[in-house]
């Protein structure tokens, strides 16, 4: 038996567990079995007296001996035990007692087996986890052991299960079962991915001691050697992957040349009223390093809302005007596509470079003018949304391609968009986010780009004032509203929309609406609204009336998190913050704030929240660091959205490690592949041929989910 030997062929599987296994939790062989590692772990050589039970423990285990046994119908009728008919009971009743008190075990499956089983009298261990029904403490089908059954004193796992799973009879035990069933069958012929060299300079246990160790733990040191082998392998193999593929890439990738600066951008930079920030300053000569290196680039661009991002694209996009070629801006929607165009439009007046503004609502004569335009390369600078990589668009010379908020876009959409690029070479890609991730971790998740940090904000941003409010707040909130309205602000109210509970949430945003409406009635007060159900022609319209201060409140749901820039705004109301995370909770702030006049985010929570919720919201009150918030917020929950949604595109599939909690060893891991790779780029040496081999592996194929070119 190996690794790859289909899951069906593994005694006590079978076709129809397989099929199970697969759809359940995408096991398909014997190695997929083996890294189902379990989510924690329980002592088995522990006895808990039943007086000292506190329900809703984790699972415990109990030796106790069965005083009365009972067996009822559907109508919850007791039924005689004498000539029992199994068909027609729906629930067995075992009372069982210790020397400190008594509790029930309740069947509702396996009572034809378990019934003859349990005799009054009769002694057991009970395993499972504890409740509280109608006054009486009990466990729900606790795994029976005869009393002598030898306790191992061992940590046992606990693996991720499913309702249909139990059904079909994979129980925990049963799991189990399997996996030592497939250790014996693959660990004696498994092979080391890992050469000796990095076992030694690592301080690592041998892979067949993990595999064994995380499954059947010897003790909690044993445990914790097996977690630290298994995860750095994992974090190492997924940096080893990505550096290796960035280092072909560069060596492989032809870059447009542009070696000079030209006289746009020194008149653009000449003009600003300000001075760039230090940090403005690095990244743009980190971009003009790239852009006259010879070679691709392609780096993402991360700021916090409001760090002067937008800048530093306009400048890169003089550089390459400087040089004859043409730059392309993309936006995700048409709201923040007109919004970068009124305000490079501003910083271009100086240069006499001519941009246009490309849309799917462009009209047809304004947009056979554009066409020409980029063909004979009189309009340098094209801003637009997905309508710039239709077919018909042609650039006479595309050097430079910056992309805002890059999850937005599709892998086809931006490779149409390389296709574009001057004599068939790819142009240049900046991509740039206000989303803040840690550095190692947004190296990891945006595969080979180069990365960027704008860790600074321009002189003069005043800070947005955060409080947060509970329902009693909410008519002293509505008061404070109208009196910004009065003084000529506006206002936004934004309500949580999460997927799972996607009806219940729009009813909330519907209600909230009507609340609003009536708390700010026509003809004083105009309120729009925008979610995701509209057509894009409906946000719009709604968006751009409050854009241009024909309305004075927008209620919306998330989807302003990215996009409306409305210097008038001053107040931005989250209903049920408790619901977002912090770095969604900061985005949202950054939508106001942008204007002179001073700003507020007003955060209105539930009366009943959680210890995290409080200290998330507590933070935001504290500090407006975009950085800070995020690295605090995937320490509270986890991975999120970022290895739910951006994890499905990486090379590797984490069993174990997590890019999030697990920051430091992730950094260990990408400088030490970094490392390896500085000794031997191709991985060609002789010692280095257990790397070679699994990166071979189809698993670590890279499918170019960060950008192709």
């Amino acid at each position: 038996m190996t690794p790859e030997t289909a899951i069906q062929y593994l005694p006590g599987v079978g076709p129809r567990r397989a099929a199970l296994l697969s759809q359940e939790l995408g096991i398909d062989t014997v190695g997929d079995l083996l890294h189902l590692y379990p989510f924690r772990y329980i002592d088995r050589g522990s006895i808990t007296r039943i007086a000292d039970i506190v329900p809703g423990d984790a699972q415990i285990q109990v030796r106790a001996t069965v005083q009365k046994v009972r067996l009822y119908a559907r109508n919850n009728a007791e039924i005689p035990a004498e000539n029992v008919k199994y068909n027609t009971v729906s629930r067995m009743s075992v009372i069982v007692a210790d020397d400190s008190a008594e509790m029930e075990m309740v069947f509702f499956k396996g009572v034809k087996w378990m019934h003859p089983r349990l005799l009054p009298g009769h002694s057991f261990i009970f395993f499972g986890k504890p409740a509280v029904y109608g006054n009486r403490l009990n466990m729900v089908h606790p795994e029976v052991d005869a009393p002598d059954a030898a306790l191992s004193g061992r940590l046992t796992g606990i693996y991720s299960s499913t309702e249909k799973l139990k059904s079909a009879g994979l129980t925990g035990k049963t799991m189990v079962k399997l996996i030592s069933a497939a250790l014996e069958g693959v660990l004696p012929a498994l092979q080391e991915t890992l050469p000796d060299y990095i076992m030694k300079e690592k301080g690592l246990v041998p892979l067949r001691y993990a595999l064994r160790q995380i499954h059947f733990p010897d003790d909690q040191h044993s445990l914790s050697k097996a977690v630290y082998r298994l995860k750095f392998e994992e974090l190492f193999f997924l940096q080893l992957s990505l550096l290796k593929h960035k280092f072909i890439r560069s060596r492989n990738s032809v870059g447009l040349n542009m070696p000079s600066i030209g006289p746009a951008f020194h008149a653009c930079y000449n003009a600003l009223p300000y001075d760039l920030t230090n940090a403005q300053k690095r990244v743009i000569k980190e971009i003009r390093e790239d852009l006259r290196s010879g070679r691709q680039m392609n780096r993402l661009l991360q700021g916090d809302v409001g760090s002067g991002k937008t800048m530093v694209a306009v400048l890169s996009a003089l550089i390459a005007i400087g040089n004859g070629y043409q730059t392309c801006i993309m936006a995700p929607t048409e709201v923040l596509a007109q919004q970068h165009f009124a305000n490079i439009s501003r910083y271009l007046a100086p240069t006499g470079v001519k941009a246009a503004l490309l849309t799917g609502t462009t009209g047809t004569a304004a947009r056979r003018e554009i066409h020409a335009g980029l063909e004979d390369g009189s309009i340098g600078i094209i801003i637009g949304t997905h309508a710039l990589i239709e077919e018909n668009v042609r650039f006479r010379a595309l050097g430079l391609a910056v992309i805002d908020e890059q999850h937005r876009f599709g892998v086809e959409q931006r490779s149409k968009l390389w296709s574009k690029g001057a004599g068939g070479v790819a142009p240049h890609v900046l991509v740039m986010t206000a989303t803040p991730i840690p550095r190692t971790l947004a190296l990891t998740l945006y595969g080979d780009l180069d990365v960027s940090v704008i860790d600074e904000m321009p002189p003069g941003r005043k800070p947005v004032k955060t409080i947060c409010v509970g329902e009693n707040k909410r008519i002293a909130m509505h008061n404070f509203v109208r009196e910004q309205i009065a003084k000529g602000r506006q206002a936004f109210i934004v309500y949580p929309l999460i997927f799972e509970s996607e009806k219940l949430d729009y009813k909330n945003l519907e209600l909230g609406y009507e609340e609003i409406v009536k708390a700010f009635p026509l003809p004083d007060y105009k309120v729009a609204i925008v979610h995701g159900r509209q057509t894009p022609q409906e946000k719009d319209f709604n968006m751009d009336a409050f854009a241009h201060g024909r309305a004075d409140i927008l209620v919306s749901t998330t989807v302003i998190e990215v996009g409306v820039d409305v210097p008038n705004a001053s107040v931005m109301v989250i209903e049920s913050a408790e619901r977002f995370g912090l770095s969604q909770l900061h985005q949202l702030r950054g939508r106001v704030g942008r204007g002179a006049e001073e700003s507020f985010c007003i955060l209105m929570r539930g009366n009943r929240i959680s210890k995290d919720s409080k200290r998330r919201l507590d933070l935001m009150c504290q500090t407006e660091n975009g950085f800070d918030l995020a690295e605090e917020d995937m320490r509270l929950r986890g991975p999120g959205d970022l290895e739910g949604t951006q994890q499905s595109g990486l090379p590797v599939k984490l069993n174990i490690a997590s890019l999030t909690r697990d920051g430091i060893l992730l950094n260990d891991a990408r400088s030490y592949a970094q490392t390896v790779l500085d000794r031997d780029p191709m991985l060609e040496k002789p010692e280095n041929a257990p790397l070679e081999a699994e990166l071979h592996k189809d698993k670590y194929i890279i499918r170019d989910y960060s950008q192709i070119s």
